[in-house]
């Protein structure tokens, strides 16, 4: 018996933009003052440290609640269930639905509620609701999701990670190249199958890291704009991620009789490439291990950072065969893991 991922869905916006795409933007420091570098450097710098190529936008008619929508289905179908059956929906998101000409979000009622209307479950047994955890979200879901079934108190979850954050960017801000649109989904029961989740771990810094993530002002001290936009402290965020996820991820792996070199994969946060590559090498060295080839799928070139989207997306491309060189076999151990706005950091290990 385990606790396992029987379906998984994603829903990957058509709107894509490019790097080139920001050539036209006006770079802004906080302070408000122009980058003294020309744009087309600014994007190549950037390009070298994400690793970002492209990244995906919704369509000015959808928003964060259909794009969960559109996933949930695609793993409900998967997973082959009744939806009435479903006990729980957690939807993971930051900024809630949010209209294409406003960055203010829109949270009542709760984006779960709404997919349990869209998906037109009757069952007021279904119990909907939102976890605003930064990007770990969807982690912190499925986490969740596993104790209600390990309780008794649930059979069938379904688990969304969703975000449009495109609307919450400010366009002279340089961070605003990182951010993207999508969704992925899954559902998890009890099955007879050995495996599935193993360990968890979830912890939560804000002694001094709260404010890291955080809304603020545009750039563009000349501008009547008076929305608030999504901002970062990225060195802060950088150097937090590689002192302390590291950590994190061997704590999980260290409940277990499990050794490092049991991990088949692991899918970590896509939120840039360098720090990425950073935290797993830094991983494995807790181990006095290399880092093998080919052990952490990588989706930002082309998606971008979706925040609580990007894991289950990336899970769902790669056992779907839509990532070049990469694919997950029953049995696989594999290691999921994430760090966002919070600060908060978690993990989970889980044999396919």
């Amino acid at each position: 018996m385990g606790i396992k991922i029987t379906g998984t869905g994603s829903y990957i916006p058509r709107g894509i933009e490019k790097n080139e795409d920001f050539e036209n933007h006006l770079f802004l420091s906080e302070n408000g003052d122009q980058i003294q570098h020309s744009t087309d450097v600014i994007i190549e710098k950037f390009k070298k440290i994400t690793g970002i190529e492209e990244r995906r936008y919704a369509s000015n008619q959808q928003n964060t609640s259909d794009l969960a929508f559109f996933s949930a289905e695609k793993a409900i179908e998967d997973a082959k269930i009744d939806p009435e059956t479903l006990d729980y929906i957690i939807v993971a998101h930051n900024f809630g639905d949010v209209d294409k000409n406003s960055s203010q979000a829109d949270t009542v009622p709760s984006l779960a509620a709404r997919v349990k209307h869209k998906l037109k479950i009757k069952n007021p047994y279904c119990v909907a609701y939102d976890v605003l955890f930064g990007c770990p979200g969807w982690i912190e879901g499925v986490i969740q999701a596993q104790s209600f079934i390990k309780s008794d108190m649930a059979k069938k979850c379904l688990v969304i990670g969703a975000e449009t954050l495109s609307r919450v960017v400010d366009r002279h801000d340089r961070d605003s190249m990182i951010y993207s649109d999508g969704a992925g989904a899954s559902v998890l029961e009890v099955t007879k199958d050995t495996g599935g989740i193993i360990s968890t771990i979830s912890a939560s810094y804000t002694l001094e890291e709260s404010n890291f993530l955080f809304f603020g002002k545009t750039y563009n001290n000349t501008s009547d704009d008076n929305n608030k936009y999504i901002k970062m402290h990225g060195r802060k965020i950088y150097e937090f991620a590689l002192n302390h996820v590291p950590l994190a991820m061997k704590a999980c792996l260290d409940k277990t009789n499990f050794d490092i070199t049991d991990v088949k994969k692991i899918l970590i946060h896509q939120a840039n490439e360098k720090m990425d590559e950073a935290i797993v090498k830094r991983f494995y060295g807790l181990y006095d291990q290399e880092v093998p080839e080919g052990v952490m799928p990588m989706s930002i070139q082309k998606l971008g950072n979706s925040s609580v989207a990007t894991i289950p997306t990336l899970y769902d491309l790669i056992l779907n065969n839509k990532i070049q060189n990469q694919s997950i076999n029953k049995g696989d151990l594999l290691l999921f893991a994430s760090v966002g706005a919070g600060m908060n950091i978690n993990a989970f290990l889980y044999q396919n």
